[in-house]
C-alpha cells in the first residue's frame, strides 16, 4: 500500500493487490503444507490442484487483503491530515511574521519622513516627535512579537501614533477618538486596529471642521471599530495599500468567519468599519 500510494495509479493498485494475494498464498502454503508436514505430519490439502488452490486462496485472502489495506489507508490518512495541519500552521505563522514585517517598516518610513520635515524646518517639536517615536518603537519591538496583546495596549499605541501625527499640524483638533471598552484586558492580535488609523492619517484631509473620527466600542461579545475621514487630494505613495491589504489578510487568519471589514467610499469621505465577534 505504501508503494501504491507513493504515486497513485490504478495499475499500481491492481499490481499491489495481486502481489499481496501471491504473498498470502505463499505464506498459507508454507504454513499449512510445509511446516505442518514437517512438525505434525499433516497437511491441509492432501491433493493439490494448482488452479483450484489459487482460486481457493483468492477467496480466503480477499477479506485479509481488504481489511489490512483499509486499516493501512486509515492510518495513512490520519498521518497525512496531521502532517498537512502542521504545514498549515507553519505557513500561517510564516505569513503572520511576514505581514508584521511589512507593517513595521511601513510605519517607520512614514514617521521618519514626518520627523525629517520637522528637523528640516527647525521645528521645536522635532525632539518631542523623536521621543514619541521611541515610545512607539518600543511597542513595535516587544508587543508585535506576541500572538496577542491587551486591547488597552493597542489603544495606547494608537493614541501615541495620533499624538505623533498631531505634532505636524497647527490645528488643535485633528482627531476625535471615542473609546468605550467594558474589558480593557480583552486580548487581540497586535496591529489589528492601528492600520485603519494609519491609513486615515496618511491619506485623509484634516481640518478643524472635519477631523478624523475614530470610534471604538467593545463589549463582551463584539468589537466595533470605525474610522471616518475626508478623502485627501494629495497623490498617494506606492506604499499606500500595504496597511489595509495586510489587515484583511491577518483578519482572515486570526478571525476566520468571525469578522467583517466594511469599506465605504462616497461623498468625498472614506469610512472603514471593522466588526469582530469575540465570543
Amino acid at each position: 500500500m505504501k508503494k501504491v500510494f507513493k504515486t497513485f495509479k490504478w495499475k499500481r493498485l491492481l499490481v499491489g493487490v495481486f502481489i499481496s494475494y501471491l504473498v498470502f498464498t505463499f505464506i498459507r502454503f508454507l504454513s499449512e503444507q510445509v511446516i505442518t508436514k514437517v512438525f505434525f505430519d499433516k497437511v491441509n490439502y492432501t491433493d493439490i490442484n494448482f488452479l483450484n488452490y489459487m482460486l481457493d486462496n483468492m477467496q480466503y485472502s480477499s477479506m485479509t487483503i481488504i481489511l489490512s489495506s483499509f486499516l493501512w489507508f486509515v492510518i495513512y490518512s490520519i498521518r497525512l491530515l496531521e502532517y498537512n495541519q502542521i504545514i498549515l500552521e507553519e505557513n500561517k505563522n510564516t505569513e503572520i511574521k511576514f505581514l508584521k514585517a511589512q507593517i513595521n517598516p511601513h510605519f517607520v518610513f512614514n514617521t521618519l519622513n514626518n520627523i525629517y520635515s520637522m528637523v528640516y524646518f527647525q521645528s521645536d517639536k522635532s525632539l518631542i516627535a523623536i521621543d514619541k517615536l521611541s515610545q512607539i518603537m518600543r511597542f513595535t519591538t516587544y508587543e508585535s512579537q506576541k500572538e496577542k496583546i491587551r486591547l488597552s495596549d493597542e489603544v495606547d499605541y494608537i493614541k501615541a501614533y495620533i499624538e505623533l501625527e498631531q505634532l505636524r499640524h497647527q490645528e488643535n483638533v485633528l482627531v476625535t477618538f471615542d473609546v468605550e471598552i467594558k474589558n480593557e484586558f480583552e486580548e487581540i492580535p497586535p496591529y489589528i486596529l492601528s492600520p485603519l488609523v494609519e491609513n486615515a492619517l496618511k491619506h485623509g484631509e484634516v481640518s478643524d471642521s472635519e477631523p478624523i473620527e475614530i470610534q471604538l466600542k467593545v463589549s463582551s461579545e463584539k468589537l466595533i471599530f470605525k474610522v471616518k475621514n475626508k478623502i485627501g487630494t494629495q497623490k498617494k505613495d506606492s506604499l499606500g495599500g500595504i496597511g489595509l491589504d495586510n489587515l484583511q489578510k491577518r483578519l482572515q487568519i486570526h478571525y476566520p468567519a468571525k469578522q467583517q471589514l466594511k469599506i465605504n467610499n462616497e461623498e468625498n469621505h472614506f469610512t472603514a468599519e471593522l466588526e469582530i465577534d469575540l465570543k
